[in-house]
């Protein structure tokens, strides 16, 4: 997605530790306008998929995954980070490393709202070593639902996540794919459209 690319290079700040910093429009203030945008864009590279429901984790994918919903006309649930005395019944849970905060998570998600009969979506803003996503794979399996594919705002082609999720046949579509950044710099990964 070229504009995204565009965007990122014009407001994206590249920090120590290959931290890419968007939160100008995309994981703090969100550009509304821009992030619809994206979910038009999700909605056409999982147009064939049969989805019923867009599954993401707390807490910088939530605004995406619901605009991206609105378009699939779909639920979205999110795994939690944290325990709460909301959640009641039955959970899956599952550990996630964060790249970002440098902390593991119990990630925490409600029998009630995945079964089955669920085909998923997985929604999320970065795509770095892959464990956010893995953790939410592996509460789909647990779950039996059907996982349909991967939609990640920006990927970190530089690390292995990306790589290794597709190495097992799954579906991820990254809107924009940094090959690699510096300072002063950030190159993006052709793709097919």
């Amino acid at each position: 997605m070229k504009a995204l690319e565009e965007k990122i290079r014009r407001e994206g700040q590249v920090r120590p530790g290959n931290i890419l910093k968007v939160d100008s429009f995309l994981n703090h203030q969100m550009d509304i306008a821009f992030i619809n945008e994206i979910g038009k864009e999700f909605k056409r590279l999982f147009a064939d998929c049969n989805i019923n429901k867009i599954l993401t984790i707390e807490a910088s994918g939530i605004g995406i995954a619901c605009i991206t919903a609105q378009y699939f006309n779909v639920p979205i649930v999110f795994a939690k980070k944290k325990q709460s005395i909301n959640l009641d019944g039955e959970q899956y849970t599952t550990k996630v490393q964060s790249f970002t905060h440098q902390k593991t998570y119990d990630v925490i998600l409600s029998k009630k709202y995945l079964g089955p009969s669920d085909r998923v979506l997985i929604i999320d803003d970065f795509l770095a070593n892959g464990c956010a996503v893995n953790g939410l794979i592996e509460i789909i399996n647990e779950a039996g639902a059907t996982l349909e594919g991967v939609g990640i705002v920006i990927e970190k082609g530089f690390q292995d996540g990306g790589k290794e999720i597709r190495a097992r046949g799954i579906n991820v579509k990254s809107l924009a794919i940094v090959k690699s950044m510096t300072d002063h710099d950030i190159e993006f990964e052709e793709q097919d459209s």
